[in-house]
């Protein structure tokens, strides 16, 4: 996507992000890190309270792993009103992944900062046009695919709607570069490239499982090992959450009719029981630490 460098004259830039989830926590942890400030909004009061507590945990996570930037870490304000929003330069939201609740969302907070404020949705698989069309300023919409956890993952997919102006790109690209992570631009479209790969990669993992032909452990070893996926399928179903890849696979399923999105009914039953992975203490296998 090209590199952008920040100076004197580009000041860091000020970040607000919406949804104190899995996502939006491992995105305000690293921004944190990297001495963005961020205003994290969170209209549920429990989830806002227990935010700083979550990201300290994930900053220690982080250090522990090595990966800490070495910048002191910036402040965070913590929100239940997109009003808190007013002075950012850009807006990310990283609620649930459904298209009304997303563009109900992007359109409050449209309504409350400036115009040349950039807004960014963290979706993994609903097209950004769609969202662009039903908001008062397309213009300001990008996508960019934070992976979980955010502080690990150096890359990022960045997909530019057809309306996408320059300036909310270059904004976007600005807060990237203070951020230390390089955007690849893909093609808009159900799942754009992670997503659709992946998520239907879990599922017929998932299958797989829901068979009896292997275990969750044999079917992530022979992943890792023979092809090498960094944590196998599985384990990445925890880590995503299995309640928000079932989600995805059904925003996929709805958009392009591919039955290899259906969620299977291993994932099902999962997300019923509760078992959605890591932040829940158990998903296809068992945590003795919740980590958000």
């Amino acid at each position: 996507m090209g590199r952008y460098a920040v100076t004197e004259e580009d000041p860091t830039p000020r970040l607000a992000v919406l949804g104190a989830g899995v996502m939006g926590v491992s995105i305000t942890t690293l921004a944190l890190e990297h001495g963005v400030p961020v205003v994290l909004v969170e209209t549920d009061p429990a989830k806002r309270a227990d935010a700083p507590a979550r990201i300290e945990r994930e900053l220690r996570t982080a250090q522990l792993m090595g990966v800490r930037s070495g910048k002191p870490r910036a402040e965070l304000v913590t929100g239940a009103s997109v009003a808190h929003c007013a002075d950012a330069d850009v807006v990310i939201e990283a609620i649930t992944e459904d298209a009304g609740l997303k563009i109900a969302a992007l359109t409050e907070v449209s309504h409350t900062v400036d115009e040349d404020t950039a807004l960014v949705t963290n979706t993994s698989s609903i097209p950004v046009d769609e969202l662009a069309a039903k908001l008062p300023r397309p213009e300001a919409l990008l996508g960019v695919h934070f992976m979980n956890p955010s502080y690990l993952i150096r890359t990022v997919e960045v997909i530019r709607g057809s309306r996408t102006s320059s300036r909310a790109a270059d904004s976007v690209g600005r807060l990237l570069t203070a951020l230390g992570r390089r955007g690849v631009f893909v093609g808009d479209g159900p799942g754009f490239v992670t997503s659709r790969v992946l998520h239907r990669m879990i599922n017929d993992a998932a299958r797989v499982v829901q068979e009896g032909r292997a275990s969750a452990e044999d079917v992530d070893t022979l992943m890792q090992d023979c092809l090498g996926h960094r944590t196998g399928p599985l384990r990445t179903a925890d880590l995503i959450g299995i309640d928000n890849l079932v989600d995805s696979l059904r925003v996929l399923h709805e958009r392009t009719g591919d039955e290899g999105c259906r969620p299977c009914e291993l994932l099902l039953r999962k997300v019923a029981a509760g078992e959605h992975g890591r932040k829940s203490g158990k998903g296809f296998y068992t945590y003795t630490g919740v980590l958000s």
